[in-house]
């Protein structure tokens, strides 16, 4: 394994389906501007609540990304 180097940013993702859906939407959303992403980690998790049903969840994630080393 090389030595990389890694960048984090932290995102939000939304979903009216679950959790999981929330943590796609924010990586294939990203995944359009931000090149090399490696990994996420979820650090927090909350939800809308509309007449006692969960209508949105929201996840909080930590996404690392390579920086490129210039070679082509």
């Amino acid at each position: 394994m090389s030595a990389h180097t890694y960048k984090l940013i932290e995102l939000v993702g939304s979903s009216t389906i679950g959790t999981d859906d929330a943590i796609r939407n924010a990586i294939e959303k990203s995944s359009q501007t931000v090149r090399n992403i490696d990994w996420f980690e979820v650090t927090e998790t909350r939800g809308h609540i509309v007449d006692g049903k969960v209508a949105h969840y929201q996840v909080t994630l930590k996404v690392g990304f390579r920086l490129d080393t210039g070679d082509a």
